[in-house]
């Protein structure tokens, strides 16, 4: 181990001594000393219920190849200047099938004295991925909807003197600690849910893991002083916020904690958020939760908003990256026939620009249609229009949108009005 260590001085983060970014050659003065992530959270995944029911999209689901399948795509994410990511010992909710609470995924037991061995492996064998490759790992501890497991208040106090030493213990010189993903989400616990309380536990890990950076993030916009003060690396979350916002969180948070690190772990795929992170000098986390938060997750750079946000990434930093072509910097996807989820598409319209977009109206037509591909048919059916990035069908927040469940052999069109007055057909 140590390959990777990580420092924090002032608001930078440096790798090895050297301000992150600043190794690259042109990469941009705004970028260098941040920290740009992403959330895997479902890293060290298991369901101890019924993990049989994760069988689906295709997959079967085992807890070591979906480690080990993260492992192998981190080298593709740092290529585009991914330097950090989230995984969780008690994971995420997958937050378009299944009910968190109907999963167990919990390794601490019920009195938090205990790490269950096989997830204490595939954390140690992601951490130490990461250190090889130059990358951090925020480690959180506890999730709403699994934390409610733990006994009570003492009980919670044992697991994070378990998760930290375990940490100490591996002598990893490359992670931040989240005490808890949202804490104002799960009211299960008041030492969780309470600053006053939180505050004591991130001392406490701070202490046991023998002296690693230490956060707690709240929910969407959510920021708490008590907190803010405490950390050593202030951890936010912007999903749930427009770019405005996000602007004014960084803003009430630096002031509760002047020259500390700011980094963003949760957002959304709404990437022209970055756009306020690299003029605030804040790293910005990136959230798929379609195609990263439900196992089996599918771990590489995919094709649309992956793509599209490992781009915009690479281009803030000031990485080198092939050009998109034209035709390909805006899709529509969701539209494949499902699989799984009763029937169930999660339509939505992915750019590379997504600034450059007004509106989104999507249409449903029969499958069958003799009008050319870029013009709406003329039998199509009005269903939506979205006015707010990322542009979904039936949204609801920026990381979360309703589902469309269309008849046998019904299709989408979507018809993109662009801010120049331009118009694109989507099918």
């Amino acid at each position: 181990m140590g390959n990777t260590v990580l420092t924090i001085q002032g608001e930078d983060f440096f790798i090895n001594g050297i301000k992150t970014y600043a190794e690259i050659k042109g990469s941009r003065s705004e970028a260098q000393g941040l920290l740009m992530n992403a959330r895997f959270i479902q890293g060290v995944f298991d369901d101890k219920a019924a993990p049989e029911r994760f069988n689906r999209f295709g997959r079967t689901f085992c807890p070591e190849r979906n480690t080990d399948d993260l492992i192998k795509a981190l080298p593709q994410w740092h290529r585009y200047g991914l330097r950090a990511f989230t995984v969780g010992f008690q994971g995420g909710g997958p937050c378009f099938t299944l009910s968190n609470g109907t999963i167990e995924n919990n390794p601490f037991g019920e009195e938090g004295t205990t790490l269950d061995p096989a997830y204490r492996a595939r954390m140690h064998r992601l951490i130490l991925a990461a250190d090889q490759l130059g990358m951090a790992v925020i480690v959180s501890f506890f999730y709403p909807g699994q934390v409610g497991r733990i006994r009570d208040g003492r009980a919670v106090m044992n697991a994070v003197k378990t998760a930290s030493r375990f940490l100490r213990d591996g002598g990893y010189t490359n992670v931040i600690i989240e005490i808890c993903n949202e804490m104002d989400v799960d009211k299960s616990h008041p030492i969780i849910h309470q600053p006053e309380g939180m505050a004591v536990l991130m001392e406490m890990a701070r202490e046991e893991s023998g002296g690693m950076p230490v956060g707690c993030s709240g929910g969407g916009g959510s920021c708490f002083e008590e907190v803010t003060r405490a950390s050593d690396v202030i951890l936010i979350h912007g999903n749930g916020c427009s770019r405005q916002g996000y602007y004014n969180l960084v803003e009430r948070v630096r002031r509760q904690n002047p020259g500390r690190p700011i980094v963003c772990n949760e957002d959304s795929q709404a990437i022209g958020q970055m756009k306020v992170s690299f003029g605030t000098h804040t790293s910005w986390g990136y959230y798929n939760n379609l195609t990263k938060q439900e196992p089996p997750a599918d771990w590489s750079v995919l094709p649309g908003e992956d793509l599209f946000f490992a781009h915009r990434m690479a281009q803030g930093i000031g990485i080198d990256v092939p050009e998109i072509p034209l035709e390909e910097q805006i899709c529509l996807l969701g539209t494949e026939e499902p699989t799984e989820g009763e029937g169930n598409r999660w339509i939505r319209v992915a750019s590379l620009y997504p600034e450059s977009i007004d509106t989104v109206s999507f249409y449903s037509f029969p499958g069958i249609s003799a009008d050319a591909p870029g013009k709406l048919p003329e039998n199509s059916r009005f269903l939506y229009i979205c006015h707010d990035e990322p542009f979904s069908l039936y949204y609801i927040w920026n990381w979360l949108q309703g589902p469309w469940k269309g008849k046998p052999g019904e299709q989408i069109a979507a018809v993109v009005r662009f801010r120049n007055g331009e118009m694109k057909v989507l099918r």
